[in-house]
């Protein structure tokens, strides 16, 4: 089985050419070494797949999509309007931008969307050397990949306050900034995995029943109390145990909680 690593050569030359470009706004944010990125990217590989090299290109059964790579990055096909933000396809446009060779097929694609129509279309092609192609390229370039998780909560961190009651915007703001700093490097562990797992909460599109799941809604949940990482997982659970009462009856969501929960048990030391 081919082993899923992070170069630390490259991804410490990655890591400076990183930290040489961060906006000031992200100067409140704790920020990961090389070795600290590997352990995040780690422990999201074990969240999304058990650290299993063939779950790198999966199609999970519920759902309309293919999840792909360390951090089951979800892929569209042509004309597909689904409730859930799409990241692959800026995942590919991330690898682009840092100079990274894209598997030839995937250059050649004429357009960003997926080839593959529905799960038994892409389960039939699961063994077809394209695939095999897909599961190396990832496998062996899994730095990029955290490194794109880890970008996805900074780029998302000034539009998680905007538009909220400035009372609102201040409590919720400095929740986020003391979940952040809680035990190093577990805090923004705790941001980046949430926001990667159930996205930031902003976009409409992500709401049953008008209500949302994501990473703003849980700090809404953490008004009025201390924003600790105890805390923080006791306002995400209920959260998610929300979004899984206000789905559709079709979706059967009560089957993924308990995953949901173990996952959200990570960002606990000593768990």
């Amino acid at each position: 089985m081919p082993a899923i690593s992070i170069s630390f050569n490259r991804f410490l030359l990655l890591l400076l050419l990183h930290t040489a470009v961060i906006p000031a706004a992200w100067g409140q944010l704790p920020q990961f070494n090389p070795q600290q990125m590997d352990w995040l990217g780690d422990q999201i590989f074990a969240n999304e797949c058990n650290r299993n090299f063939s779950c790198l290109t999966s199609w999970n059964e519920g759902e309309d999509f293919p999840s792909l790579g360390i951090g089951h990055f979800i892929w569209y096909s042509a004309q597909q309007n689904e409730r859930f933000e799409e990241t692959f396809p800026n995942l590919l446009a991330f690898y682009k931008k840092h100079g990274y060779e894209l598997p030839n097929w995937l250059e050649a694609l004429e357009s960003p969307d997926s080839p593959w129509q529905s799960r038994e279309q892409f389960l039939a092609d699961i063994d077809s050397q394209r695939m095999q192609q897909l599961r190396d390229f990832l496998g062996s370039t899994t730095e990029l990949q955290v490194l794109f998780i880890v970008e996805r909560l900074h780029d998302s961190t000034a539009d998680l306050f905007r538009g909220l009651e400035p009372s609102q915007q201040s409590s919720v703001e400095t929740s986020f900034y003391e979940v952040a700093n809680s035990q190093p490097p577990y805090g923004m562990y705790a941001l980046i995995d949430y926001v990667h797992f159930k996205g930031t909460g902003i976009a409409p599109s992500e709401r049953y029943q008008g209500e949302g799941w994501g990473l703003l809604q849980v700090l809404l949940e953490l008004q009025g109390s201390a924003a600790n990482l105890d805390d923080f997982v006791t306002a995400a659970t209920r959260v998610l145990e929300r979004r899984v009462s206000n789905a559709p009856t079709q979706r059967a969501e009560q089957r993924w909680i308990a995953g949901w929960s173990n996952r959200l048990q990570t960002y606990l030391p000593n768990q």
